[in-house]
């Protein structure tokens, strides 16, 4: 059977870790992640639901590789995007730095 070369990788604010290795073809993302020692790295990410994408393009466990992928392991979000948008537009449009009907900049030229 042949071997694919890939790479691991899982960023901090503070480094990275870029883990290079060949696997078997066929072989699954999990798979790669358990074979390439970053939990020796990063214990936490044992614990963890593992969120990947590969070069950038969201992926799941089971999925098999290509030659050549970079396996990128995400870090959870501390917040929901969508609800922090929505606190910022309540907050602009109780500071009355939005439109109260739109959620948009108010129209100067708009009488109310």
């Amino acid at each position: 059977m042949s071997e694919l070369n890939i790479e691991v990788v899982y960023a901090l604010p503070e480094r990275q870790t870029l883990l290079s290795l060949a696997v078997q073809a066929e072989s699954t993302i999990e798979q790669a992640i358990a074979l390439s020692g970053i939990y020796q790295h990063h214990p936490e990410l044992k614990e963890q639901h593992l969120t990947v994408g590969i070069f950038s393009r969201s992926a799941k466990l089971g999925d098999t590789l290509h030659d050549g992928d970079r396996i990128e392991i995400y870090r959870p979000l501390l917040a929901d995007p969508k609800e922090l948008r929505k606190l910022r537009a309540e907050r602009a449009k109780a500071a009355g730095k939005a439109d109260k009907g739109t959620g948009g900049k108010p129209n100067p030229r708009r009488s109310e």
